[in-house]
C-alpha cells in the first residue's frame, strides 16, 4: 500500500485564473470542442470524511497538522492490516491484490461515468465492467494454466477450459466490442470512442499491473513483500523530510512536492530495504516460490534456499575500507538486488504518482476517491506500486529467473508415450555426446 504520499496542491485562497489560464496546459481549439462535449471538466466534489473522533481530538490544531496526524494514524492502521494480511499467507495476498485491483478500476471508470452518465448513452459502466471481467478471466486463466498445471490436467472440465482458453477469452472479448458498436448513439460517436479507449488504458493500467503483481508473488513473498514496502518506506520518509525540510519545489505537477524530501525519501529507501531483505532472506517462508501441492491441494512456500539467498562474503572497495574498518563484510546476494529495488522505488516511481497528479488535474479533482480519509483512494496510494510492479517482474525476468525443471516434467509427463520416447532418447544421445551420461554410468 502506497502510503502517506502528498497531496496535490489545491489552494482554494489562490486568486481565480485568467481566461488563458482556465485551458489546460497545452490545450487546442479542438480539445475545447471535445471538453464542451464532455459537458466541461466540473470537479468532483469531495468531502470531508475524517472520522468525528479524530475531528474532535484534533480540533485545536492547525489544519497543516490536523492533516499530518490524521494521515499518519490512518497509515500505522494500513501497514498493521499489511502485516496481517501477510501473516494470513498468499492466497489471502492474491485475493486482496485482486479487491484491490477491481477497487482502483471503479474509481477511474467512476470518473469517466460522471461525465458520461448525463448523455443517457448505453452500456458504458455494463461494457467496462465486462470488460474488466474478460481481461481477467484471460489473465488469470493463464496464471492457473501455468502455475497449477498438474491440477488442470487431472480435471476433464479444466483440461478442456485450458485447452481453448485463449479461443475462448477471444470470443469472449469480440463479443464485447461487437456489443460497443451496437451501442453508438448519431452525434455522441467521438465521445463513446473516447470512453471506449477510457476503458481499455484503465484495464492495460490496472489489471496488467495486477497480475504481473501477482506472478511477483509466485517467485517468492520477498519479491512481493519488499517491492511493496520500499514504496511504502519512500513516501512515508519522502513526506517526512518534504514536511519539516522541504524548501525547494520538485516538480509543477506536484507543488508540495520538495527536493529535500526526494533525496531525503531515496537515503532512506535504500538503507531500509538492505535492513529489510537482511532480515527477510533469513526465512524460507519469504524466500521459497510459492507453489501447488497437488498432494494436498494447498500452497507450499518450503525449499532448499537458492544462492541468492545464502550469506557470501563480498570484499570492501579499499576507498572505503578506511572508513568502515573491516575489509570484508557478509551479506545476502539479494541485498545487493535490493538495492536495484529500493533506488527505482525512490527515483522512478514516484514518476507512478506524478502521472496521477496530472491525471488528476485534468480533470480538477482532488483525489481519485474518498475511501480512506486524509489519504483519498485506493488508486491515490497505488498509483506508484503499479509502476514497481512491473519493474520487479521485468527485473525478474531478466536477471533472476532461469529454467524452471519442474515446470517441464510436468509438461513432459503430459505428452504421449511415443513423444516422451523421442524426448528421452533425444536427451540421451546429448548428455552421451557430451560425455555426461557415460560419466555418470561409470560413477
Amino acid at each position: 500500500v502506497s502510503l502517506f504520499a502528498e497531496l496535490p496542491a489545491f489552494d482554494s485562497s489562490a486568486p481565480p485564473e485568467s481566461e488563458s489560464e482556465n485551458k489546460l496546459d497545452g490545450e487546442t481549439a479542438s480539445d475545447s470542442e471535445s471538453k464542451s462535449e464532455f459537458g466541461g471538466s466540473s470537479p468532483v466534489p469531495t468531502s470531508d470524511d475524517t472520522p468525528e473522533v479524530l475531528n474532535r481530538a484534533l480540533s485545536n490544531l492547525s489544519s497543516r497538522w490536523k492533516n499530518w496526524w490524521v494521515r499518519g494514524i490512518l497509515t500505522l492502521a494500513m501497514i498493521t492490516f499489511f502485516f496481517i494480511i501477510i501473516y494470513l499467507g498468499p492466497m489471502v495476498l492474491m485475493t486482496i491484490v485482486m479487491c484491490v485491483q477491481i477497487k482502483c478500476f471503479h474509481e477511474i471508470i467512476t470518473i469517466g461515468y460522471n461525465v458520461y452518465h448525463s448523455y443517457d448513452l448505453p452500456w458504458f459502466r455494463t461494457l467496462s465492467w465486462y470488460f474488466l471481467l474478460c481481461v481477467n478471466y484471460f489473465f488469470y486463466g493463464e496464471t492457473v494454466t501455468d502455475y497449477f498445471f498438474t491440477l488442470v490436467q487431472r480435471e476433464e472440465p479444466l483440461r478442456i477450459l485450458s485447452k481453448y482458453h485463449r479461443f475462448i477469452s477471444f470470443a469472449l472479448y469480440l463479443t464485447g466490442f461487437c456489443m460497443f458498436v451496437l451501442s453508438l448513439v448519431k452525434k455522441h460517436y467521438r465521445l463513446q470512442f473516447y470512453m471506449f479507449g477510457w476503458t481499455h488504458v484503465t484495464l492495460l493500467i490496472v489489471v496488467t499491473q495486477s497480475h504481473l503483481i501477482i506472478h511477483n508473488l509466485f517467485e517468492g513473498m520477498i519479491w512481493f513483500i519488499v517491492p511493496i514496502s520500499c514504496v511504502i518506506c519512500n513516501d512515508i520518509m519522502a513526506y517526512m523530510f518534504g514536511f519539516f525540510f522541504g524548501r525547494t519545489p520538485l516538480i509543477k505537477l506536484s507543488p508540495k512536492k520538495t527536493w529535500e524530501g526526494f533525496i531525503g525519501g531515496f537515503f532512506s529507501t535504500v538503507l531500509f530495504g538492505l535492513l529489510l531483505s537482511y532480515v527477510m532472506s533469513g526465512y524460507r517462508c519469504f524466500t521459497c516460490p510459492v507453489e501447488f501441492n497437488n498432494d494436498t491441494n494447498s500452497f507450499t512456500v518450503d525449499c532448499e534456499p537458492s544462492e541468492l539467498f545464502q550469506l557470501q562474503e563480498y570484499n570492501i572497495p579499499v576507498v572505503l575500507q578506511s572508513v568502515v574498518g573491516w575489509k570484508t563484510v557478509r551479506m545476502y546476494p539479494f541485498q545487493i538486488h535490493s538495492i536495484a529495488l529500493s533506488t527505482f522505488a525512490s527515483l522512478i516511481g514516484p514518476f507512478g504518482g506524478f502521472f496521477a497528479s496530472g491525471f488528476k488535474r485534468a480533470f480538477k479533482i482532488k483525489d481519485f476517491a474518498n475511501t480512506i480519509p486524509g489519504h483519498g483512494g485506493i488508486m491515490d496510494r497505488f498509483d506508484c506500486q503499479y509502476l514497481m510492479a512491473t519493474f520487479v517482474n521485468v527485473y525478474i525476468a531478466s536477471f533472476i529467473r532461469g529454467p524452471n525443471p519442474s515446470k517441464l516434467i510436468q509438461q513432459f509427463l503430459t505428452l504421449r508415450p511415443d513423444q516422451q520416447l523421442h524426448i528421452f532418447n533425444t536427451l540421451k544421445a546429448h548428455l552421451v555426446d557430451r560425455g555426461i551420461l557415460g560419466s555418470l554410468e561409470d560413477a
